[in-house]
């Protein structure tokens, strides 16, 4: 590559040349690369980055486990997609592979990537490489990112900037999580898990708020506010630093930034959102925030935001149930996650039977997280908890659905353990009556579940 010499060195995160990881990074020329191969997929961040390349005019193919609307999209569009990874995945005319941070050095396709001598470069690594030369804004925050970033983009895009979209979920219009675009402005989630934020070098950065999360990970707060602190140095003299000063643990962060600092929290709420929840009214604060420094007039950001519908899997309304049950989806995983979507559910509907089926995600989150969990379903009125989704982790016998599920209960509100997955469908469709809520939650695969339930027309 470039007269680079071509013996690598494995690592847990990145498979790179016997030179500064810095200089290799800035001599990838995606021109030179006509096939890219992508472990993990269906993953929500890799897949933007998939179709980014067939954009570009690339070949692409990928793997991974289990098919999903995103894998079957990516199909649509010409992608290669297989189940499973097999080191037969890795053709002979691949140039690039990316991987899901979440994918072990052992998996197959690494493995045969690496005696290939195929460039291999994580999801942080390819984002910091495609927007390389762009004019980086950057959502961050241990949770409201998304959204955030959605809400940022709509606005952009309706005010005329035209700025390239990377987004941690699916657009609702269009209905996609990458957006091209013909301006020098790169609007992307930044994401604190495994330091994947750390090779971008953004002029704009959001910071949401910061939290404990990840702690398979991260040591502690200090660690996780260590690696924000790191990216909000990388931001230009002249660049901003957007966040929420009254947020507990942004102090320290702020202190290190060189840039112009602007507080969101200041700022009036949008009282006209169709998101409900003070959190997503804090969303559209920081979002606008950031829209006003790139120029965008207070009225095209206040009536983009009127518009704003939400995202694919953040409170998103599924349908009706046989028995007239309004069902929605959200993806919250973790205690704040849970507590925001369900204060915005009870705004929404303040007199109506809430019923929530969380699943939770992973072992070491919801162990070390146990006693906030316990504390997060206030406005719930009845809590079932699914087997824990292990995702990327091996079975930990010290921590289970029914721990979490007596610990719901001793808070007084009725935590209950999931007994058949197989007929949970038909088990929560007799429990729920006629215009009561019921809401699927968790980043696992439940949501499978919620569109097994509606009643289609």
């Amino acid at each position: 590559m470039n007269g680079v010499s071509h013996k690598k060195f494995l690592t847990q995160e990145c498979v790179f040349y016997p030179t500064s990881y810095t200089s290799v990074m800035s001599h990838i020329d995606l021109t030179k690369i006509h096939k890219v191969h992508f472990i993990g997929i269906g993953g929500i961040g890799v897949s933007a980055i998939a179709r980014m390349m067939l954009h570009l005019g690339k070949k692409v193919s990928g793997s991974d486990n289990s098919p999903s609307e995103i894998t079957e999209e990516l199909k649509k569009l010409g992608v290669e997609v297989v189940q499973g990874h097999k080191a037969e995945n890795i053709k002979d005319d691949v140039g690039l592979v990316v991987y899901t941070a979440a994918v072990p050095k052992e998996n197959p396709e690494f493995v045969e990537a690496v005696k290939k001598n195929i460039l291999i470069l994580s999801y942080g690594d390819m984002l910091g490489v495609v927007s390389k030369g762009k004019k980086v804004i950057a959502v961050s925050g241990t949770h409201g990112k998304t959204t955030t970033t959605a809400m940022l983009a709509e606005i952009l895009m309706k005010g005329g900037l035209q700025p390239t979209v990377v987004v941690g979920s699916l657009l609702l219009n269009p209905r996609t999580n990458f957006v091209p675009g013909t301006s020098d402005l790169f609007v992307t989630e930044a994401d604190e898990y495994k330091k994947s934020f750390s090779n971008l070098s953004p002029f704009i950065l959001i910071i949401t708020n910061i939290d404990l999360d990840h702690l398979d990970f991260y040591k502690d707060l200090a660690d996780i506010q260590n690696a924000f602190a790191e990216l909000v140095e990388k931001i230009p003299e002249d660049g901003f630093l957007i966040c929420n000063m009254t947020h507990p643990h942004s102090g320290l962060v702020v202190a290190r930034a060189k840039c112009i600092v602007l507080d969101y929290a200041s700022l009036l709420d949008f009282p006209h959102l169709k998101v409900p929840g003070k959190h997503n009214r804090e969303n559209a604060k920081a979002a606008a925030c950031a829209a006003s420094v790139l120029g965008v007039s207070p009225e095209s950001i206040d009536e983009a935001l009127k518009e704003f519908k939400g995202t694919w899997r953040r409170f998103e309304y599924k349908g009706l149930t046989k028995n007239g049950t309004l069902v929605y989806d959200d993806y919250a995983h973790n205690p704040h996650k849970v507590r925001a979507a369900l204060s915005g559910a009870r705004e929404m509907f303040p007199d109506r039977k809430i019923t929530v089926v969380f699943q939770p995600h992973l072992y070491s989150r919801t162990k070390l997280l146990l006693e906030e969990f316990a504390n997060s379903f206030a406005d719930a009125d009845r809590v079932l908890i699914t087997p824990i989704y292990a995702a990327r982790e091996q079975n930990d016998p010290s921590i289970s659905s029914q721990i979490l599920a007596g610990a719901i209960q001793k808070n007084s509100r009725k935590g209950e353990v999931v007994k058949n997955m197989e007929t949970l469908h038909e088990d929560v469709e007799s429990l729920c009556k006629k215009d009561e809520i019921l809401i699927f939650m968790g980043a696992g695969d439940l949501y499978k579940i919620a569109e097994k339930m509606i009643q289609k027309s």
